[in-house]
């Protein structure tokens, strides 16, 4: 066997993360992670289903094993897959970086520097004047000048999170923020139908705000194409879909004007970075949706540092352990530190960082080996 070959897949979980770490039979490693929520169950997929395919398999073939292994488990096709995948992917990734001496971005063609970032908040249980309270105070502090806040009720069939609320959230945003050149950004989460959307989206044209993610159900495409077509207003999505040619069909007809995969829902860098390309030969921006401070963050930096049609920020959640408490202790050292409203990749090898020892020691290790 190669000193390349994939000799060892472990899992690190929680109920909400798994880190994956994938080992060559040279000792050589790299980490990566699936994507969040119900991890637990995730790494039983990645032992099930990708750790027989990976096996003994080249580290570098990374591409090939994105490709073949969900052909393989054709059988048993969907979201938990190509999370599990995911998982492999990255952890694929940080090895072939460890092992150049380059962080991924570089592998990619890009280089380190710096990353625009936009404040994205996650809660729908506040008010208006509170969220924009504590959004100016972010901005203070940071030097955000990019804002994305939540509007209508999630799945919520036109309803609202409680009468008025969307349009008061918007009306206040713009009044703190319309005269500053902020960019406001709203995510519907699949709130609204076609016809609400639209008159809803019209009065985001009056209000400022470009960016209009996810007005309606996010599976009936042609539902969002009617808006995107509608309104002038950017109209994004893609954030939950994880087959190739849903993203294709998506993209060829135009249904959105931003493209948002995640790295961690879609199986992974590499394929995420076939959903850039495609964008890309249909004149698309990508913006990833990236909504928690776990290592897809880390990802979507690297990704936005190397592909030719990076949007026009990165999301980076505002959210901290008192919202999202497992995002504690996940790494050593602070890989997030936000200076005139943007990040930075590092020179560092992979993806710069390494997991905690304390959470390693907490969570539940299972191994594949040959």
């Amino acid at each position: 066997m190669s000193d390349n070959n994939i000799a060892r897949i472990e899992t690190f979980a929680t109920e909400f993360v798994c880190m994956v770490k994938a080992t060559a039979a040279d000792g050589a490693y790299g980490w990566g992670q699936t994507a969040p929520y119900h991890a637990d169950i995730t790494a039983q997929i990645v032992h099930r289903q990708i750790a027989p395919h990976a096996l003994g398999a080249d580290a570098g073939a990374i591409e090939k094993l994105a490709e073949r292994i969900p052909e393989l488990e054709h059988k048993f096709p969907g979201s938990h897959l190509y999370r599990a995948l995911g998982g492999l992917d990255t952890a694929l990734w940080d090895l072939r970086g460890r092992r150049a001496g380059k962080p991924v971005c570089a592998l990619l063609g890009g280089a380190p520097g710096k990353v625009r970032a936009y404040a994205s908040s996650m809660k729908r249980d506040i008010d208006g004047k509170t969220e924009v309270a504590r959004l100016a105070k972010l901005r203070g502090q940071f030097g955000f000048d990019a804002f994305k806040f939540r509007v209508a009720s999630e799945c919520g069939h036109d309803a609202d999170e409680w009468p008025g609320r969307s349009e008061d959230i918007v009306a206040r945003m713009h009044a703190e923020f319309g005269k500053s050149e902020c960019a406001l950004l709203v995510d519907a989460n699949s709130g609204y139908s076609p016809t609400k959307a639209i008159a809803f989206g019209k009065f985001l044209e009056d209000h400022g705000v470009s960016h209009f993610e996810e007005p309606c159900p996010y599976w009936e495409l042609e539902q969002t194409k009617q808006v995107t077509d509608a309104l002038d207003i950017d109209v994004t999505g893609g954030e939950q879909d994880c087959e190739l040619p849903t993203w294709r069909r998506m993209l060829e007809m135009h249904a959105v004007n931003v493209a948002q995969p995640d790295i961690c829902y879609v199986g992974g860098l590499t394929r995420a970075l076939r959903v850039a390309e495609t964008a890309a030969a249909h004149g698309l921006p990508c913006t990833p949706h990236a909504a928690n401070l776990s290592m897809v963050t880390i990802f979507t930096m690297h990704f936005l540092r190397a592909i030719k049609n990076p949007g026009k920020y990165l999301e980076f959640s505002i959210e901290g352990e008192d919202y999202y408490p497992w995002q504690r202790g996940l790494f050593l050292g602070e890989p997030f530190t936000v200076e005139d409203g943007c990040v930075s990749v590092g020179d560092a090898p992979g993806w710069g960082v390494e997991i905690s020892p304390d959470w390693l020691r907490a969570s539940r290790r299972q191994v594949s080996e040959l």
